[in-house]
């Protein structure tokens, strides 16, 4: 897929298809949840608000 057709695609369109894949854990914590996590790398995490 190109750049330009990634562009097109809503931000909650990448994040599901990211969470099917091996290796990601999707968290999800609902409006005014406080958690806290504690993790151990190699790590990338996104903070997504959509």
């Amino acid at each position: 897929m190109r750049t330009e057709e990634l562009k097109k695609l809503k931000t909650f369109e990448l994040v599901e298809e990211l969470s099917k894949r091996e290796g990601v854990e999707k968290i999800y914590i609902e409006p005014y949840q406080e958690i806290k996590v504690k993790v151990e790398g190699p790590m990338i995490i996104l903070k997504v608000i959509d």
